[in-house]
């Protein structure tokens, strides 16, 4: 599958009262980064005929981030069915590796002509493989 990836730096705005990335954070980060993958991804044409809505969300927390850390965020589809289509995003330390966070999410194609759940087209399931 096509992946895509970000790097961003933790700041103070980030972090909770124990000093580390706050978890709804991470939430926020997980959302962004598919919104910029399907932003890179989509033309404007697909943009003006769908939007996507969140039905399912999983994430488990591994290991914490601090101020100033380089985090790199990557994100694929991992498979799409119907309507559905099943985003992963895994959040790194960008300077050891190591995994911080998993996210698997379930996002919904609707059709902005009907608010209607559409099955997801050939021409966007190929976006993103």
């Amino acid at each position: 599958m096509e992946t895509f990836e970000t790097i961003i730096t933790v700041t103070e705005d980030d972090l909770d009262q124990l000093n580390h990335v706050n978890n709804v954070r991470y939430v926020q980060w997980v959302q962004d980064v598919a919104s910029q993958h399907w932003d890179l991804g989509a033309t404007q044409d697909i943009k003006d005929q769908y939007f996507w809505v969140l039905v399912k969300h999983t994430i488990e927390y591994k290991l914490p981030a601090f101020l100033g850390e380089s985090i790199r965020l990557k994100t694929y589809i991992a498979k799409t069915e119907g309507v559905i289509s099943t985003r992963i995003v895994e959040i790194y330390n960008n300077t050891t590796s190591k995994l911080l966070v998993t996210s698997e999410a379930n996002w919904c194609l609707i059709s902005k002509s009907t608010n209607r759940p559409c099955r997801i087209t050939a021409e966007i399931e190929n976006l993103f493989t």
